[in-house]
């Protein structure tokens, strides 16, 4: 059986759900430190180009949004956007190649689901490397500079998938003995 197809939808409050991404970077069951915010990096794959239609529908909806009530009635020529390509990132996984992505933050901890509607407790179940769908809200912010930003509302679980930046798969077994170690050490 073929996996479903998920594809981004602009729900009716203006928020976003995307189609299936793979989850990197999470800091969701606790705050990152650095920002102090729950985070998370979304990477949307290269060829779902009708969730990335959608996601930029609704980064210029912020934008329009931002000319009339942050930037004075123009969207400022020097802006920070959300999505970026895969192959300017700084991450060596090699997960972001060919693929875009976006960062998402929220000060409260966002909803987090299994896909059968069951919240998830347990902070291994939503490892860098998993398939998500998420709910996030594109705005527009004019702080140290103009842009628009991603709230990060809540993340449902799809599937597993390659753990990201190496992974402790080291198990109690690999604790026994091997007859085909060299224990001489001399």
């Amino acid at each position: 059986m073929a996996d479903k197809k998920y594809t981004a939808k602009i729900k009716k409050d203006g928020s976003v759900i995307t189609g299936l991404v793979r989850l990197s970077y999470p800091h969701l069951f606790e705050k990152d430190e650095a920002s102090d915010k729950y985070s998370a990096s979304l990477i949307v794959p290269g060829d779902d180009t009708e969730s990335l239609k959608v996601l930029e529908a609704a980064v210029e909806l912020a934008k329009e949004d931002g000319k009339s009530k942050k930037w004075g009635g123009k969207i400022p020529g020097k802006l920070t956007e959300p999505i970026h390509d895969g192959s300017e990132s700084t991450d060596t996984s090699g997960a972001y190649d060919g693929n875009y992505y976006f960062s998402a933050r929220s000060s409260s901890r966002p909803k987090l689901f299994d896909e059968d509607g069951v919240e998830i407790i347990d902070p291994e179940e939503l490892y860098p490397g998993c398939y998500v769908r998420a709910i996030v809200a594109f705005y527009p912010y004019n702080m140290s500079q103009n842009g628009v930003g991603v709230i990060l509302k809540g993340i449902k679980k799809i599937k597993d998938g390659d753990q990201l930046g190496g992974s402790n798969n080291v198990t109690a077994d690999d604790f026994e003995e091997d007859d085909d170690i060299d224990t001489d050490l001399d």
